[in-house]
């Protein structure tokens, strides 16, 4: 396989790829953290198209870097399944739909305050309590086999709870790292070092335009008014400098778009509140910003903006994590890193997404039925999504 966008043999094409992530585009909401639960579910569990310990590895990968979490994941994926065309079928097909969305969405994100539309996003936050916890349990099955593994992940899970930064989630997984280098033993086979699907040549090309994209993102003037040249830059800062992804990139789009007088707070704010109303990445906040500042033509520059510089920097850097976590040596560090994955999304599922979606015991109640049909295996993510959708409807009809 090559990056040069050839779909192997025997493996799924271009559009089966689109096809997959489309679906989660339109279904995936609750944000990064529950995106990864998504992932998890639909190309682990459901298709098979990577292991588990793939996945964790993926995951750790894209924790380290910055940019979004969750779609450099979802990127990552679709190269390691059909080249470099898959990785750009992934990336739209998960984006597409909440870019669209938010072009058309500053004007109905203040009727989602109350009323049905409020009742419809909290019960995909339950769905997002319950397909996180669902993947929770599977990783800790794979990837917590004794007591030590276990123990890193309750380390990791107790300081991300303790300390609400996004650079303890680096931390967390660098301890991780250190712990499964001295008290660990390897868990997984070794990586298929070419299974994703990327050659050197390509990353270098890829390291090469990453560094060449920030030098001219931070040589372009912060002040001045917006064109398209600013915008671009502007959100190139952004995606290249988050760590955490998400509600993180906040304060640096604030700092780009609202303090040179770019846009009012309000504007920026209705936009938080839409981004957070819709399916697939929050980062999709860069099309409304971009459209509110640039017209459409600056939708699309942010939204390419945002999301490129974390895309080249993965691109560039996944072929060599691949060959390292394939030394015998270099799998115990993978090990507890794996362990502190697991302890870091399970503190996802405490905070924000417990704390934030369930209000009460009906709630919790809902959750847990949700997360007993999926631990039953029975029923597609769409059909708990419905029902626990239903289930809010009929509370408040009722309350």
């Amino acid at each position: 396989m090559d990056v040069s966008g050839g779909e192997p043999e025997g493996r799924p094409s271009t559009r089966e790829v689109f096809g997959a992530f489309l679906r989660l585009g339109l279904t995936a909401f609750g944000g990064p953290i529950a995106h990864i639960g998504y992932l998890r579910h639909e190309f682990v569990t459901r298709r098979g198209w990577l292991d588990e310990a793939r996945f964790a590895r993926l995951l750790a990968l894209c924790q380290f870097l910055p940019g979004p979490a969750s779609s450099q994941l979802g990127f990552s994926i679709g190269l390691h399944r059909a080249g470099l065309r898959g990785a750009l079928a992934a990336f739209a097909g998960f984006t597409l739909p909440s870019a669209l969305l938010m072009l058309a969405f500053a004007w109905l994100a203040p009727r989602l305050d109350a009323g049905p539309g409020a009742a419809a996003i909290h019960g995909l936050k339950l769905v997002a309590v319950a397909v996180v916890a669902h993947g929770v349990l599977g990783m800790a099955r794979t990837l917590l086999p004794d007591a030590r593994h276990a123990l890193v992940a309750v380390l990791a899970m107790a300081l991300v709870l303790a300390v609400a930064s996004p650079w303890m989630q680096l931390g967390v997984v660098a301890v991780g790292a250190l712990l499964g280098w001295l008290m660990l033993r390897p868990t997984t086979r070794p990586a298929d070092a070419t299974g994703n699907g990327v050659v050197a040549g390509g990353a270098r090309w890829a390291a090469l335009a990453f560094a060449a994209l920030l030098a001219i993102a931070f040589l372009v003037p912060v002040s001045g008014g917006p064109s398209l040249l600013t915008i671009g830059a502007a959100f190139v800062r952004a995606g290249a400098l988050v760590f955490g992804g998400g509600h993180v990139v906040l304060p640096l789009l604030e700092a780009s778009m609202v303090a040179p007088g770019w846009l009012d707070a309000d504007a920026f704010l209705a936009g938080y509140g839409a981004a957070q109303a819709v399916p697939g990445p929050m980062f999709t906040l860069s099309v409304y910003l971009g459209a509110q500042v640039g017209g459409p033509a600056g939708a699309l520059v942010a939204l390419v903006g945002i999301f490129l510089p974390g895309f080249l920097l993965l691109w560039a850097v996944l072929p060599s994590w691949d060959r390292v976590s394939a030394m015998p040596r270099a799998r115990r560090v993978v090990a507890g890193v794996n362990a502190a994955v697991v302890g870091l999304l399970a503190a996802a599922l405490v905070d924000p997404l417990w704390m934030q979606g369930v209000g009460d015991w009906r709630d919790a109640v809902i959750a847990a039925v949700g997360f007993a049909i999926l631990l039953a295996g029975r029923a597609p993510l769409w059909t708990v999504a419905w029902c626990v959708l239903a289930s809010v409807g009929v509370g408040l009809a009722v309350a």
